[in-house]
C-alpha cells in the first residue's frame, strides 16, 4: 500500500484545480497588456534596431524604457500615466553624420479612462500628451516642447483584442532654430492570447509629418509569453518590422524589436 500511495500522490496534484487557476490568471495578465489603459503598473524595456538610413547605411538602435502607472482617482474612473523614455544609439543616421549616443525626447501621456467597460464591451481612454525636450544631443531630439491629444479605443472579445491609438502633437515652444512640429501618431492593433499566455500581436505604430507632408510607416508583428521569476510575473517579446513607407533617408527594409516588461499586479 505504501509502495502505491506515493505514486498517487503527484498524480492528485497534477490534476489539481490550482494549476487551472494559475494558468487563467496568467492569460488574464496577458491580455491586460495588449491594453495601454489596463489598472496594472508595467515596466517595458523595448530595444528596437532599424537600418537603411541615408546613403551610408545608417542604423539607429532605441530602447524605450516605458514605465505604465494606473492612479485612481475615484470609484468609477483611472489616469493612467504612460512614458516614453528613449536612450538612443546610431549610426551615420543623416548622411555622414557620425555617432551618437545618449538620451532622446521623453513623450508623457495621461488617460483618463473609465474603470469598467461601456455596455457595448468598449474600453476607452483620452486626454493630454507632452513633447519634453530631453535629448542630450541635437541629432537625437526635436528641440521642442510639444502638446497635444492622445486617445485610446480597444475591445477585448475573448481572447482578441483591437484597438486604435492615436495622438497629435504641436511643438508650442522651444529652439527657434530648428522646424516646427506638427505630427499625428496612429498605433492600430490587433493580438490573440492563447490559454496558455502567449499572445500575438500585429499593428503599425504610423507618423505622418504635416509640416514635411511625410508618413513613417512600419509593420509590426510580435509574439510574447507571459513567465514568472518566482512571484515576479514577467512578459517577454521577440518581433519584426517591415517599413512599408518611410521618409526620404530614412529606415528601410526589415527591423527587429526585443521586449522585456515586468508587471507589478496588485
Amino acid at each position: 500500500m505504501v509502495f502505491k500511495f506515493k505514486w498517487v500522490v503527484p498524480i492528485l496534484v497534477l490534476a489539481s484545480p490550482m494549476t487551472g487557476l494559475a494558468q487563467d490568471a496568467d492569460t488574464d495578465l496577458a491580455k491586460k497588456l495588449s491594453n495601454p489603459v489596463a489598472s496594472l503598473i508595467s515596466v517595458p524595456f523595448q530595444l528596437n534596431y532599424d537600418g537603411g538610413y541615408g546613403p551610408g547605411d545608417g542604423h539607429r538602435e532605441v530602447l524605450n524604457i516605458q514605465p505604465v502607472i494606473p492612479i485612481s482617482l475615484n470609484e468609477d474612473w483611472n489616469v493612467i500615466s504612460r512614458t516614453i523614455f528613449p536612450v538612443i544609439w546610431q549610426d551615420d543616421i543623416a548622411g555622414e553624420s557620425g555617432s551618437q549616443f545618449g538620451i532622446g525626447d521623453i513623450t508623457q501621456s495621461f488617460f483618463f479612462s473609465p474603470k469598467e467597460p461601456t455596455a457595448g464591451g468598449i474600453i476607452w481612454g483620452a486626454g493630454p500628451v507632452f513633447l519634453l525636450p530631453t535629448a542630450s544631443d541635437d541629432l537625437l531630439g526635436s528641440g521642442k516642447f510639444g502638446l497635444g491629444p492622445t486617445v485610446v479605443v480597444l475591445k477585448q472579445d475573448g481572447p482578441w483584442t483591437v484597438g486604435t491609438l492615436a495622438n497629435h502633437i504641436w511643438s508650442v515652444a522651444g529652439d527657434g532654430d530648428r522646424k516646427d512640429i506638427s505630427s499625428t501618431f496612429l498605433q492600430p492593433f490587433v493580438s490573440y492570447t492563447t490559454p496558455d499566455a502567449w499572445t500575438f500581436t500585429f499593428n503599425t505604430e504610423s507618423t505622418y509629418d504635416w509640416k514635411a507632408d511625410q508618413w513613417s510607416v512600419p509593420l509590426n508583428f510580435q509574439v510574447s509569453k507571459l513567465v514568472k521569476f518566482g512571484d515576479q510575473p514577467v512578459s517577454l517579446t521577440a518581433g519584426a518590422r517591415y517599413w512599408a513607407v518611410a521618409p526620404d533617408n530614412g529606415p528601410e527594409g526589415w527591423g527587429a524589436r526585443l521586449a522585456v516588461t515586468f508587471l507589478f499586479p496588485k
